[in-house]
């Protein structure tokens, strides 16, 4: 188990990266440190490793507090973005290098041994020869990923390790990692930026934004779930539609239509929503053409074909919104469509962004 407590990270320009950071990772789980650039992941990550030493707070590993051990110390795996590995060195001797340094040295020909058994498990075997210069970036991720792992390290890091690829690979590739971190039962903790590779992967996904925890949970409930509005947003592709709303006399309205508040509070809210200004998040799937008499009607500006779905683009006002329709729903750009939405899977945020329903 590791344990994050109160943890602050101060650099000496006065940069705050890190404001207050608590979290458990249960022994085996794979845990994504998501964010965009500047969110204090990797910071995080460097803390864990012990690379960076924190301003305030602890680290734990089993109950054991790890901020005064050495990183060499720590028993861990890291698995950086550039893969860092020795080119002067074959697959075989990058893989074997870590067990013949150090404390933990042991000799050449059980290293090797070692190292062979997990270049089966990471299917690099027809590698053993070969140097860094001439292989793919795949091949050189799966061989950096080797090395972390013939070092039976107590936690797995891994600093973004799919960006330098290309998308089918990434994809291959992040499979690969799941199976191997389940198979071999580490502790990991993979940080990245993108979204669909944290969702597709994670036991656990810890949301961060400036340095703040925005959300730390099961990845579909940072989508069906989210705490905040900066979750719902960063969350979701298309991003979820936002619309500035007024609640006036059990109304919600803005420009261009008003709703009762009796839709959304009978759907799913158990309060009644007090008067004020909010903001409503509607998911692009939550947003339906209706024959039917909708709640307005939008000239489509736009018509995009992904797959086996259309994206319908329109705007309600000066907002931009996007439905999701099936492919089979042959509506074309200029047409006028009247919209409807899900009441039960609406968002209602304070334009602070906290979530009140």
């Amino acid at each position: 188990m590791i344990e994050v407590i109160d943890l602050k990270k101060v650099f000496d320009n006065g940069f705050e990266a890190l404001k207050s950071v608590d979290f458990t990772i249960e022994k085996g789980d794979l845990v994504c440190l998501l964010g965009p650039s500047g969110c204090g992941k990797s910071t995080i990550l460097n803390l864990i490793a012990g690379l960076l030493s924190p301003s305030a707070g602890d680290i734990r590993f089993a109950g054991s507090s790890v901020v005064k051990t050495e990183p060499k110390d720590r028993n861990i795996g890291f698995v950086f973005q550039n893969y860092a590995l020795y080119p002067h060195m074959t697959v075989l001797e990058n893989i074997m290098f870590p067990l013949t340094v150090g404390q933990k040295k042991i000799p050449k020909e059980e290293a090797k041994i070692t190292a062979e058994k997990f270049m089966k498990l990471t299917n690099i075997e027809e590698l053993y020869d070969k140097k860094p210069g001439t292989l793919s970036g795949g091949q050189q991720q799966r061989v950096a990923i080797t090395r972390a792992l013939v070092q039976n390290p107590e936690v797995l890091l891994l600093d973004e390790p799919l960006s330098n690829l290309d998308a089918r690979l990434r994809l291959r590739i992040r499979e690969e990692i799941r199976r191997l971190v389940k198979e071999v039962g580490i502790t990991t903790i993979f940080v990245t930026h993108d979204q669909e590779e944290a969702l597709s992967i994670s036991d656990k996904i810890i949301l961060l934004n400036e340095g703040v925890i925005q959300q730390n949970d099961d990845p579909q409930n940072l989508y069906l779930e989210p705490a905040n509005l900066f979750v719902a947003k960063f969350i979701g592709n298309p991003i979820i539609n936002t619309l500035s709303v007024t609640v006036q006399d059990g109304l919600m309205k803005n420009d261009v239509f008003q709703i009762p508040v009796s839709r959304f509070t009978s759907a799913r809210f158990k309060d009644s929503m007090p008067d004020g200004e909010y903001v409503l998040g509607i998911r692009p799937e939550d947003f339906s053409p209706t024959g039917n008499e909708g709640i307005f009607s939008a000239e489509l500006t736009n018509v995009e074909l992904i797959g086996r779905e259309r994206i319908l683009n329109f705007q309600i006002g000066l907002d931009r919104m996007k439905s999701i329709v099936s492919i089979e729903d042959e509506i074309e750009e200029g047409t006028s469509v009247t919209f409807d939405l899900n009441y039960s899977k609406a968002f209602i945020f304070k334009k602070t962004g906290e979530r009140i329903y």
